[in-house]
């Protein structure tokens, strides 16, 4: 059972192609699906999936319009994640023929702290960017 005392903050991104969407997520980035929903055709209309360091996203499919998410475009997105193997998830990556946007390097953000980082196009264009700060919060 969920414990309804903790706090979420669920990202959804939606994708033309849920299905290649959930394999470049859990086989590339390393996400780990706990749910994944379809439809009477077989299409994933719904999936919840899990960072291994805390944190979850939803993904839903774009073709599916009966919800309030309704004609969201896919690739208008983009997501940090921290994680202190940056360059795991950018080998992952690498082997796997992804499109890396900027490789690993040092940078401040602009509230001024410092971060390893580097940043992935996924298959429909959102930008995925990983580091080692993990926010003010």
């Amino acid at each position: 059972m969920a414990d309804s005392s903790r706090t979420a903050l669920l990202p959804i991104l939606h994708y033309d192609d849920t299905r290649a969407a959930l394999r470049f997520l859990t086989d590339v980035l390393g996400f780990h699906e706990a749910l994944a929903a379809s439809d009477e055709e077989g299409d994933v209309v719904h999936a919840e999936l899990v960072w291994p360091g805390g944190g979850a996203l939803v993904v839903g499919g774009t073709k599916h319009t009966d919800s309030v998410h309704g004609g969201m475009r896919a690739g208008s997105s983009a997501i940090y994640l921290a994680t202190d193997d940056v360059d795991a998830v950018h080998g992952r990556v690498r082997e796997a023929g992804g499109e890396v946007v900027e490789p690993p390097h040092h940078a401040k953000f602009g509230s001024g702290a410092g971060s390893y980082t580097f940043t992935v196009r996924d298959p429909e264009g959102n930008l995925w960017t990983f580091g080692t700060y993990r926010g003010a919060f």
